[in-house]
């Protein structure tokens, strides 16, 4: 509810400052008195786009002030908490300055906001409404939330977009893994014939590395065989051991004759052919370890640079070969087995086809039922406007579906039954125009609290008992809340439960317009002035008061 507004230095206002109340709130005046003004401003402060230039003429910048009361659990406590603005449960201050520059900055409760807050904000506080009201109930693009709100129909919609969700998923899964097998049918020859040779060699990680130290140790040994059997024999029986033993022999015939002379020789020959022995045995077992398979250097050699030649094939490190085997056998795999995944997704999207079609179908019904429901409520709202003969029809066009389902609903009138029936604002005439947006209003709106709603003279074009129809519906719909109504009708006026008259005046040549709260007296001659004109007769007076008793 807006509890207060106050206008520094905008337009033609100086300084303005108006508190609010609960019920039918009523501005009049004379036209050009500065009542679109005042609907500028609120809007500035709320974030709405307008006019450019909003600054008096000599100020340096403009101010608007703006204190709305929410209450625990209002819809703009989420807005504020999604900012991170922090807010009380009862007072919401919203102020926005525009310099002379054109530069614009706006605080919600001291902490400065964006523009894109505040029309988040205003969204939840206020609803403008008029002839000319494109932002709202004449915008068919908005029809069908306000007729899912209207029938309650909330967690319908939210099922309905949790099903198209699931089935968008499904689609998006069912496409992907197609185009993920059809890549796989390009490559099937290529996967095929890798997978058979990779598992025909049986790469192992870590065998490169052996095969290259074997093949080495190999080729070292096919080099130095020769040597070391060469050296083998220099010491064997037929070398160096044959002639040792032969020196030993001859020694030792010839120490009997010469009383042991020879002895210490004898005893080192001994050693030496001992040694002799025991390199000739480490000889021998190495001989043993360079001994092998003539063919082996060859497998060896094949098969390291089959190993080699795979990994430049595939572009992978040898000991990643393996690896690379169970990669493209396990795409082989799903290529096998890619016949039957699509045709589980192809269920499953059935299914979730299915399920969204379901909940879109239960959310049509309930919509034609709530439309039901809401042409009959506009019907019974129609007939106390003296519009008794009009029709109003909620329609239906089936769409493409999507998160909110597959209708299209759009509120027709006819002015007359048997005529055609189209748009609100292309069939209705200006009066009848705001007939229609004020019973389609209160329809709407009805139990909806929290809000303030602005009519900018929705009851041009009408009169008499009109007027009077046009007041009692407004009157109806603030007993629930907060309603403002910018009125040049005298009957609307009178049932208004707090009354402000715009006047303009003339001061050190400068035209200021201001507001001014009416008593009881001063309400009568305003609205003896509306019936009247500028010449306020005893007659129009007595009238005025007649209204006001209602």
């Amino acid at each position: 509810m807006l509890r207060s507004l106050e206008i520094r230095d905008m337009l033609i206002i100086d300084h303005l400052s108006l508190e609010f109340q609960a019920g039918l709130n009523v501005l009049t005046g004379e036209t050009g008195a500065g009542k679109s003004i005042l609907l500028d401003s609120l809007g500035f402060v709320l974030g709405w786009r307008g006019r450019a230039e909003l600054v008096r003429s000599g100020a340096k910048q403009g101010e608007v002030t703006a204190c709305f009361e929410i209450p625990s659990g209002h819809n703009a406590q989420k807005v504020l908490d999604e900012a991170g603005i922090p807010y009380s449960d009862e007072e919401l201050i919203l102020r926005r300055v525009n310099s002379a520059d054109g530069r614009k900055t706006a605080w919600i409760n001291d902490r400065r906001a964006s523009g894109e807050v505040l029309r988040a904000l205003s969204e939840t506080l206020v609803e403008l409404h008029g002839q000319h009201d494109d932002r709202g109930l004449l915008n068919p693009r908005g029809h069908r939330k306000m007729l899912d709100a209207y029938g309650g129909l909330e967690s319908k919609v939210a099922k309905t977009s949790e099903a198209w969700r699931a089935l968008s998923a499904a689609q998006k899964t069912l496409l992907a893994e197609e185009a993920h097998l059809a890549d796989l049918r390009e490559e099937e020859d290529f996967l095929r014939h890798s997978v058979e040779e990779l598992d025909a060699l049986g790469p192992v990680a870590g065998e490169e590395a052996e095969l290259d130290t074997r093949r080495r140790q190999l080729q070292a040994a096919t080099r130095v065989a020769d040597d070391v059997t060469k050296a083998r024999d220099a010491i064997g029986g037929q070398g160096a051991e044959a002639l040792i033993v032969n020196a030993l022999r001859w020694l030792e015939d010839s120490a009997t004759q010469l009383d042991g002379a020879f002895d210490r020789g004898i005893e080192a020959l001994t050693r030496a052919l001992n040694e002799l022995s025991e390199g000739q045995s480490e000889i021998e077992s190495a001989l043993d370890g360079l001994r092998f398979n003539p063919g082996e250097l060859e497998d060896c050699e094949e098969r390291l640079f089959a190993i080699r030649a795979l990994a430049r094939k595939h572009g992978v490190l040898a000991d990643d070969l393996a690896a690379h085997a169970d990669e493209l056998r396990k795409r082989l795999e799903a290529l096998d087995q890619g016949a039957g995944n699509i045709g589980t997704l192809k269920r499953a999207l059935e299914e979730a086809q299915a399920a969204y079609e379901d909940a879109a179908n239960a959310l049509s019904a309930a919509r034609k039922a709530a439309a039901k429901k809401l042409d009959a409520a506009m019907a019974k709202e129609l007939a106390p406007l003296k519009m008794e003969r009009a029709v109003f029809e909620t329609q239906f066009n089936e769409i493409d579906g999507g998160p909110e389902g597959s209708d299209d609903v759009v509120f027709t009138v006819a002015t007359n039954p048997g005529a055609p029936s189209g748009a609100l604002n292309k069939i209705a005439s200006g009066g009848e125009l705001s007939r229609f947006l004020l019973a389609l209003k209160v329809c709407l709106t009805s139990g909806t609290k929290g809000i303030t709603m602005i009519f900018d003279e929705i009851d041009r074009g009408v009169g008499g008992a009109t007027a009077d129809a046009v007041g009692r519906r407004l009157a109806a719909l603030a007993a629930e809340g907060q309603v403002l109504v910018v009125t040049h009708s005298p009957q609307v006026a009178a049932l208004g439960g707090h009354h402000w008259r715009v006047e303009k005046r003339i001061q050190d040549g400068s035209t200021l317009s201001t507001v001014v709260p009416l008593a009881a007296e001063d309400r009568v001659d305003e609205v003896a002035r509306m019936l009247s004109g500028d010449r306020i007769t005893n007659e129009a007076r007595a009238a005025a008061k007649t209204l006001l008793a209602g």
